[in-house]
């Protein structure tokens, strides 16, 4: 088994501030952005939310299916947490600082300027464990604060930090690139978020991507 790169036995509150442990306190990014996501979902009535819709909502279908993708997007970002902080200290701190400022700025703009979709259907016309999943899903998760779309800006960010380590596998990285663009579709197709969220999220990412990643992109263009 290989050996992580850190040696997390040793972590005490007393040391977490020392170099070999100081990255784990980006972590304090998620307990931020929960605390946010509740106040904002809480204190914000769907009233007082602007509808985000466009003409392709209207045409992409609801399908279940794409719950798959959808539901991924969780796994990958427990999964891509978990290995980084095993295996690639620096990978974590990148992925995590993304995220932290893709979450600032949507936190701001969700609060800012309120919105919401009104894509649900009313009723699933199967009766599955997809669509029970699906209702569940509907349940804890309203449908407002939805542009940008998180799950998009997110997965752009995981795949990022993926695609742009030396070590990664080509199997690796040809996975992480069909999830994340099957999740960044999947989210108009389970009528999670207009395609609008999907398309706010991307100038979003672009942001995070130069402010994490600028001198990769730097050194990249002076080989070039």
């Amino acid at each position: 088994m290989r050996k992580p790169v850190v040696d997390y036995r040793k972590l005490r509150l007393s040391n977490i501030r020392t170099p070999e442990y100081a990255h784990l306190l980006l972590l304090l990014g998620w307990v931020g952005y929960f605390v946010l996501y509740f106040l904002t979902e809480n204190l914000i009535p769907p009233e007082k939310c602007y509808p985000v819709h466009c003409a392709l909502d209207d045409i992409i279908p609801f399908s279940e299916w794409f719950l798959l993708f959808y539901a991924g997007w969780y796994v990958l970002i427990v999964v891509s947490i978990v290995y980084f902080l095993l295996y690639d200290v620096e990978s974590f701190r990148r992925m995590q600082t993304y995220i932290i400022i893709t979450q600032v700025v949507a936190m701001a703009v969700y609060i800012l300027f309120p919105t919401r979709q009104d894509l649900r259907p009313e009723s699933f016309e199967r009766d599955n464990v997809l669509t029970w999943l699906m209702g569940i899903i509907y349940a804890f998760d309203t449908s407002t604060g939805v542009c940008p779309s998180l799950h998009v800006a997110y997965s752009l960010g995981i795949a990022s930090t993926w695609l742009k380590r030396k070590d990664s596998h080509w199997v690796t990285k040809t996975f992480v690139t069909v999830l994340v663009v099957g999740i960044c579709i999947s989210v108009a197709f389970v009528k999670q978020h207009s395609v609008v969220d999907i398309i706010a999220a991307l100038p979003l990412g672009l942001l995070a991507e130069y402010l994490v990643f600028r001198d990769y992109w730097k050194e990249k263009l002076c080989k070039a």
